[in-house]
């Protein structure tokens, strides 16, 4: 059975989850040190949800809460399901798990983006009630 929880707590099955999950996502992605997952998971504005496989971290989703001039958004970042576990509708589990919490916490519209490559991830999306959204995502290195 499949359980989706927020990481409340720090610890080692966590650590080692975002070891072996992050280069999954990205070969890029540095891995965070236990301060900055403190951090993240202190935050009122950052949902870490990851899902559990018998007693394994086999997936994850952050979830941004942000306040703006035109309102309370939410951002889906960071999902990734483990290539073992995949085809078991975790990475659904964990979309509908967000969802859930952005409309709990008063947020009017959910975004996130995915790369064009990612067609599975865009199925996923779309199964989930995402709409393509005319805009064009802009980014710089800080």
């Amino acid at each position: 059975m499949i359980e989706i929880y927020k990481v409340t707590a720090s610890s080692a099955q966590l650590s080692e989850a975002l070891e072996r999950l992050l280069p999954q996502l990205s070969q890029s992605a540095q891995m965070p040190n236990s301060q900055q997952i403190e951090v993240l998971i202190a935050s009122d504005n950052t949902h870490l949800f990851v899902a559990e496989l018998e007693s394994e971290i086999v997936g994850m989703l952050s979830l941004v809460v942000v306040d703006i001039p035109t309102g309370r958004k939410a951002w889906i970042e960071d999902v990734v399901v483990d290539e073992t576990a995949r085809g078991l509708h975790i990475g659904q589990a964990l979309v509908e798990k967000a969802k859930e919490v952005a409309a709990e916490v008063g947020a009017k519209k959910i975004y996130l983006t995915s790369n064009p490559s990612r067609k599975a991830a865009h199925a996923l999306y779309g199964k989930c009630g995402f709409e393509e959204y005319g805009t064009t995502v802009f980014k710089i290195e800080c």
